[in-house]
């Protein structure tokens, strides 16, 4: 995701300065491709950058690359502008935000409703979070890589999942724009959300139930589409496409 929207802000005729990846070979390659440096450390691109998107898996990856020690996005950010695009819990979407206002700069969020080719495309759909003033700063970027910006003063967005995906469902098409293992992931954040204001989500709970078997049974880096596997189990055995 994070480098298809580098590609796109590129023929958007942004300059891109600096990317990281913990897959340094990734890294050095997308880099090499939009012509910016393949960042060392995390600080780098925070030094070499105006504003710097973040596309990273989880709870965890976000509080190490903003709370890293030794390394992290936050040394030296004054002035800066983070724009966090990965779908994490909200209470630490809070603490990033707080941290980066400490160190003078500014965090929104901007969940991605989307995958890879959209993200290639500038047509993600986004949902944003954080300080209004901070989103209006934002918003011209963030309509070069969406076709839908929406600001939320809480969050919220209308599923696709059968638009997106129903017709690999019936073409047994699993390859990967979103992993299954990322799907449980989300899911779990919403049953925890569900849980603190004590709503009942029996379509939620089952729905990351069948994640979850996809993961138990070594599906989980299919696309989430991949769900239907579960169903019809053995459907593949009687055609040319496999799992």
């Amino acid at each position: 995701m994070g480098g298809n929207m580098v590609r796109h802000l590129k023929d958007r005729q942004f300059p891109i300065t600096a990317i990281y990846d913990i897959d340094r070979a990734k890294a050095t390659s997308i880099a090499g491709e939009v012509g910016c440096t393949a960042s060392q450390d995390l600080s780098q691109v925070t030094a070499a950058s105006d504003v710097i998107f973040t596309v990273v898996t989880d709870d965890k990856a976000v509080r190490q690359i903003f709370t890293g020690a030794g390394d992290n996005l936050l040394i030296n950010a004054r002035g800066k502008l983070f724009i966090n695009c990965e779908t994490i819990s909200p209470g630490v979407e809070i603490d990033v935000e707080k941290l980066a206002h400490q160190a003078g700069a500014e965090s929104l969020e901007a969940c991605m409703a989307s995958s890879i080719t959209q993200a290639r495309d500038g047509k993600l759909y986004l949902m944003c979070g954080g300080d209004e003033k901070t989103f209006h700063k934002a918003e011209p970027i963030l309509k070069e890589i969406g076709s839908v910006v929406r600001y939320f003063s809480q969050t919220g967005a209308n599923s696709r999942v059968l638009e997106t995906d129903g017709e690999d469902m019936q073409n047994r098409e699993h390859s990967c724009f979103f992993s299954a293992a990322h799907a449980a992931k989300d899911s779990g954040i919403a049953l925890a959300l569900a849980r603190k204001v004590g709503l009942d989500l029996p379509l939620a709970h089952a729905t990351k139930e069948q994640y979850d078997r996809m993961i138990a049974e070594g599906l989980g880096e299919l696309d989430k589409s991949g769900i239907a596997q579960l169903t019809f189990q053995d459907r593949h055995k009687h055609s040319r496409h496999r799992v």
